[in-house]
């Protein structure tokens, strides 16, 4: 069975027009001969993965995947840690200098075993995607940017506010994830769990973006 442990919760700040502070969540994930770490933070944060990973009794060799959710450089910053992994930027799955084809543009999830899947969630860019994760704990969605934070729930201009190349597309995928998870961890926020509730919410939001655009 698949075990989910956020080694980091992102963060994001706006100090003014012109500055935001901000990282990203980073997540590993340990199943069977699988090992998965998603969202690499900036590149000032090496050691601070390296460590977090010996915690966990692995080093940078151990890691199979390297998922970045999209290929903002907070969220990429690390992946040359991981030189023995495949590495999915987005839509972009590649091994050294080898292309895998894979039609996450027209919708079709990777599936990488019987628990885990990547599923394309385009709205915050165009090729961002979500890891669905299911464990004897329930099902998480590791969703990048998708959703910033739990507060973007109430208050959507949080995640449009920082940047949403289709606010649209992303609308419906946040209602399309929390339909299937039970926990999301979010890029720049803890893990929150999903709620009956936060799922009518989405489902509203959807209507609303689609009167507005």
């Amino acid at each position: 069975m698949s075990e989910v442990s956020v080694l980091f919760n992102g963060y994001s700040i706006i100090k003014d027009e012109n500055e935001m502070i901000a990282n990203c969540t980073c997540t590993l994930i340990k199943a069977e001969s699988l090992n998965i770490i998603i969202d690499t933070m900036t590149p000032w944060d090496s050691d601070k993965i390296v460590n977090a990973l010996m915690a966990h009794q692995l080093t940078a060799k151990d890691i199979n995947y390297v998922i970045s959710t999209h290929g903002h450089s907070d969220h990429t910053g690390n992946n040359n840690l991981f030189l023995e992994a495949k590495h999915l930027v987005g839509f972009s799955l590649s091994y050294k200098d080898t292309y895998f084809m894979h039609p996450f543009d027209k919708g079709e999830e990777l599936k990488l075993n019987e628990n885990i899947r990547i599923i394309p969630t385009p709205g915050h860019t165009l090729s961002d995607v979500t890891v669905i994760v299911t464990t004897g704990d329930g099902t998480y969605a590791i969703t990048g940017d998708l959703f910033e934070k739990y507060e973007d729930i109430d208050d959507p201009t949080i995640w449009v506010d920082a940047g949403s190349e289709d606010q649209l597309k992303q609308a419906k995928n946040r209602s399309m994830i929390a339909d299937l998870a039970d926990w999301i961890v979010p890029g720049h926020g803890p893990m929150f769990k999903v709620t009956q509730e936060i799922r009518e919410a989405l489902k509203k939001q959807v209507v609303d973006f689609g009167l507005i655009l």
